[in-house]
């Protein structure tokens, strides 16, 4: 019952009521041993057998079950990511959907659903993109004949193509037929990581190909013999508009759809909580006014009660509109 009524709660915010749901269940169990009409001896007799029944379910599921739940109250604890936020794990990487008590659900890149023990969240390393933004980066290799100077100017460019900020450029190494660079920058829109990579690996094409800089391998070099003055570049079709981060957001529209809507709600939820903190506290600041005041603060928790019951509509809308999906 204590779940069936706040069916807008996400599985995080549930976690606490699952265990209340818990503890109240072994204490029913208690309470009817207690109260049940039988011999003290029998009823100590059924108080351990409870005891041993409950002592040996944990040790018999201490490696899996106890240990997920152990794990997601310190996930719940650490609060090192929240739904919609990038995190990969070994192989793994996508965004949260789910927080539960024994597991986190994290939707792919393919768009599919991944289920991750908390378990496993918990005994390897976790990286969390963070929401205020990240660095994205591509590497390329280009000969030494190249001014590095050029290529670096070049790269910069691309890169604020992307619309990423603070662009640099590295060398990586020193190969024996080719320099190695990366372009890294910052990109601040961290939902749109997917194709901001994919963008800027387009741009840098298209920069180099316009100044006449080829993108050629060693051993592609050495496969086919050219002549100096041709090029390997592709034609340009003029016809053609200029790659936009505008026009290519919709990928993450498709791939996280499900990643999105958890963000989103996630975000209602805490709205709504801080409006319900904020009329505990105008109830309070009610009780020790003066009975002139009565009338500001009582407009006050209107407003604040008008926006709760909104944010309220819009996260049920935005839940059923997740589950038909």
């Amino acid at each position: 019952m204590l779940l069936g009524r706040h069916e807008n709660l996400g599985a995080q915010k549930r976690l606490p009521r699952q265990l209340l749901l818990f503890l109240l269940t072994v204490l029913s169990l208690l309470l009817v041993i207690v109260l049940f009409p039988m011999t003290d001896s029998a009823r100590g007799q059924a108080v351990a057998l409870l005891g041993i029944v409950i002592t040996g379910v944990i040790a018999l599921s201490s490696t899996t079950f106890v240990a997920n739940i152990m794990a997601g109250l310190m996930l719940h604890v650490v609060k090192s990511f929240n739904p919609g936020d990038y995190i990969r794990v070994g192989d793994q990487m996508g965004r949260v959907t789910e927080r539960g008590l024994f597991h986190t659900e994290i939707q792919t890149e393919d768009r599919d659903l991944t289920t991750l023990p908390n378990l496993h969240l918990a005994t390897n390393p976790l990286t969390v993109v963070r929401g205020s933004g990240t660095i994205i980066s591509a590497e390329l290799s280009l000969g030494y004949d190249i001014p590095h100077k050029l290529v670096e100017e070049l790269l910069k460019q691309a890169a604020i193509q992307t619309r990423l900020q603070e662009p640099f450029v590295l060398i990586l190494s020193l190969d024996d037929f080719s320099v190695l660079y990366r372009v890294s920058g910052f990109l601040s829109e961290v939902k749109s990581l997917i194709t901001s990579k994919s963008l800027l690996k387009k741009n840098i094409l298209d920069v180099l190909h316009e100044h006449q800089v080829e993108i050629v391998s060693p051993s592609f070099m050495n496969q086919r013999q050219l002549q100096p003055e041709h090029k390997i570049i592709p034609r340009q079709d003029k016809k053609q508009p200029a790659t936009s981060a505008d026009k290519e957001t919709r990928a993450e529209e498709i791939i996280f759809d499900k990643a999105e809507v958890a963000a989103q709600a996630e975000g209602l939820r805490a709205e709504i909580e801080k409006l319900e903190l904020q009329l505990s506290e105008l109830k309070k600041t009610r009780k020790a006014a003066d009975k002139e005041d009565y009338e500001a603060i009582d407009f006050q928790m209107q407003i604040a009660e008008q926006k709760k019951q909104q944010l309220s509509a819009e996260l049920e809308k935005l839940m059923q509109n997740g589950e038909a999906e």
